[in-house]
């Protein structure tokens, strides 16, 4: 079982470049375990997280519906925004500046979880993450991702959305974290496909400008609390 992980920051990239990127690590880890099982080797599977932010993009994911996006295709065109249908579960969402997106690559048999406790970890990293910020957060029964006052029928509203792809055991996806981030964005959609729900960010509760890289230390820190990882530089 290698939990060495190796990790990547590679600042704000096109979201087809970086969808990419990660198809390239996913299908890397495949082969190896594919070979593994196919000729009873013991080749030693990779793992990585990558950290990254995109220019204003919407993606929706295999079970979302396009009426959650609420402007025409002409009017994303004016606010610089892109969009895509790709291949994690969950509906849409948005990716912009100030947003930390988290993509964990891992061989889940190197760290012991089912897709369940994983997606459950994602969350609990975030969740400890705004604990350092003095942040209450929970999550929402029926619904991933990290919420603050996530029973109030007035007042819930998310920092993080999850949504993530696996096969073979491996993942790729991850997670979205409002840092400071221009909610105005998601005044276009239905975030996640949920009616009647609110997104805020870090910036926006704390009322203050956030140090991302202070972030990324805070999460890097979390993970390898959260999944016993270790990390490397590569």
């Amino acid at each position: 079982m290698n939990k060495k992980v190796i990790f990547k920051n590679i600042g704000l990239i096109d979201y087809k470049e970086a969808w990419d990127y990660q198809e390239t690590l996913f299908d890397e880890i495949v082969s190896i375990k594919e070979r593994n099982r196919k000729a009873e080797l013991q080749e030693e599977s990779h793992n990585y997280l990558i950290f990254c932010e995109h220019p204003h993009v919407y993606t929706i994911g295999k079970s979302g519906k396009l009426e959650n996006l609420l402007i025409s295709e002409d009017f994303l065109k004016s606010k610089g925004a892109a969009l895509y249908k790709i291949n994690r579960g969950g509906d849409i969402t948005y990716h912009g500046p100030g947003q930390i997106v988290g993509y964990p690559i891992l061989d889940l048999d190197n760290f012991g979880v089912s897709i369940k406790n994983y997606i459950n970890g994602l969350e609990e990293v975030i969740i400890r993450t705004l604990q350092h910020y003095n942040i209450v957060a929970t999550r929402s029964e029926g619904a991933t991702g990290v919420w603050l006052d996530a029973e109030s029928p007035v007042n819930a509203r998310k920092i993080s959305a999850i949504g993530v792809r696996t096969s073979h055991w491996v993942s790729m996806h991850g997670f979205a974290f409002n840092i400071n981030t221009d909610l105005d964005y998601f005044g276009y959609i239905v975030p996640c496909g949920i009616q009647g729900k609110s997104v805020t960010s870090l910036e926006k509760e704390l009322g203050r400008k956030i140090d991302i890289e202070e972030v990324h230390q805070i999460l890097k820190k979390e993970f390898t609390t959260i999944f016993d990882m270790e990390f490397v530089l590569k």
